[in-house]
């Protein structure tokens, strides 16, 4: 809340939040929209929203302030329906949440999740030149806050939308656990025959230096324009808006916290680039449409919650091993250093990890083994300790990402039985696999 002192000058000028105003203060002029104060803010700071749809916060003290136009105090989204050429492919957008789907709350200074979709697409009319859009909401909520309950909820949503005559769907989704979803999407999805683009957003849709709307457009161009049948990730491919690029559901991660272009193909590179313009170039082999399919794209959503991640890190107590065993897990998914290495003879010897592994592989549950070091794949035949784990029943992940690798479990487990699932585990089903790692796609 602005202090009484602003409160007094705005109500003398007329001047509401939503109105054009004039500020001036010594040799500075700023022209643009008086906003509401945020808890952020101290009291006597003037919130002010410039054209270029960035807000600057400037002290009151000694300033001069005045009406330029009114406005409709109304922060919301303006509400727009699409326009829908019949001539253009038909693709389904499903909505679930996320900063693509949030705006600034002026009220906390924080960011929220719209309510409906069309909030979001308003200020796209692009799209109307790509396809045919239908919009569907699932839900709306923070990537963090998902489970894979929510994935068995999108792919069965977007089976269904392939198979009522989708020629490709977009899903939004927030950013943090994208590539988790991604991932569970991919085994998810049988016999897919359609492009499955997820994308998002770094920076929410309301303010100047959004990425939203140039993901959404390279990601719809995907959806409705290519021959990939996979599941993958669209996003900026630089901190510029020159293109976006593809990658490969099973092969993303999220590389930086804030950064536009966030994501990178992992021991891979990406399936495709895409510019606003439409301009699609493929990079990548991949898994082509095949119009003559009949069979129809199901989702298989069986998925173990009884799957766990650990880190291995030095003086870490392998006991942790033993929690899992005794609650009744399933599998779980270490990451080790270099080629998949974990304390194995240590000078204490009670920090060893081998026999914790034997232990939980002799009572069933499934030890996969990746690696921190993100790029490069995991051997276990380098080194005899690496000998020594794998001969105590743990299965090394080639050059899967540790995230995938416990998606890839966790669904196994659930449709195919321990058993199937410790021997599917180190063989490529969905791209996630590679025969062997390129130097090129090591990123920097």
């Amino acid at each position: 809340m602005y202090s009484e002192k602003i409160r007094d000058l705005l109500e003398r000028e007329g001047i509401d939040t939503g109105d054009t105003v004039e500020f001036e203060k010594g040799k500075t002029k700023i022209i643009g929209t008086l906003m509401p104060n945020t808890e952020a803010n101290g009291e006597d700071i003037l919130v002010i929203k410039l054209a270029n749809g960035y807000n600057v916060g400037v002290s009151f003290l000694g300033s001069r302030l005045k009406l330029v136009k009114k406005g409709s105090g109304n922060f919301d989204f303006p509400k727009a329906a699409m326009a829908q050429d019949s001539r253009l492919p038909k693709i389904s957008l499903i909505y679930t949440g996320g900063t693509i789907g949030s705006k600034i709350d002026y009220k906390t200074g924080g960011v929220y999740m719209l309510l409906k979709p069309e909030e979001l697409l308003y200020e796209i009319p692009e799209l109307s030149k790509i396809a045919r859009i239908s919009v569907a909401k699932l839900f709306s909520m923070s990537s963090e806050d998902m489970s894979y309950r929510e994935w068995q909820a999108i792919a069965e949503r977007v089976a269904s939308e392939i198979n009522n005559g989708a020629r490709g769907v977009v899903v939004t989704i927030g950013t943090d656990t994208m590539h988790y979803a991604s991932a569970a999407l991919s085994f998810m999805l049988q016999d897919l025959n359609a492009p499955v683009v997820l994308t998002g957003s770094q920076r929410s849709s309301d303010r100047g230096s959004s990425d939203a709307f140039m993901n959404i457009i390279c990601a719809t161009t995907i959806a409705a324009t290519s021959d990939i049948a996979e599941v993958g990730i669209c996003m900026h491919d630089s901190s510029s808006d020159s293109r976006c690029s593809f990658i490969r559901g099973t092969k993303a991660r999220k590389m930086h916290t804030s950064r536009r272009d966030a994501f990178r193909a992992i021991n891979d590179k990406p399936i495709a680039y895409v510019d606003i313009n439409g301009n699609l170039s493929y990079n990548n082999d991949y898994r082509r449409v095949n119009r003559n399919q009949k069979k129809a794209v199901s989702a298989v959503t069986g998925y173990s919650s009884k799957v766990a991640m650990v880190k291995a890190y030095p003086d870490a107590d392998p006991s942790i091993l033993k929690f899992y065993e005794d609650k009744d897990y399933d599998g779980i998914i270490i990451e080790g250093t270099g080629l998949g290495h974990v304390p194995v003879a240590p000078s204490s010897k009670e920090m060893s990890w081998l026999p914790w592994i034997k232990s939980a592989a002799d009572k069933g549950v499934i030890v996969g083994i990746t690696s921190q070091c993100i790029y490069g794949r995991v051997n276990r035949s380098v080194y005899r300790n690496l000998r020594l784990i794998s001969s105590a029943g743990a299965v090394y992940c080639e050059d899967m990402t540790a995230e995938t690798a416990y998606v890839k479990l966790s669904w196994l487990i659930k449709n195919y039985g321990k058993e199937k699932a410790r021997e599917m585990l180190p063989n490529n089903l969905r791209g996630e696999i590679t025969s062997r790692t390129r130097f090129e796609t090591f990123m920097v």
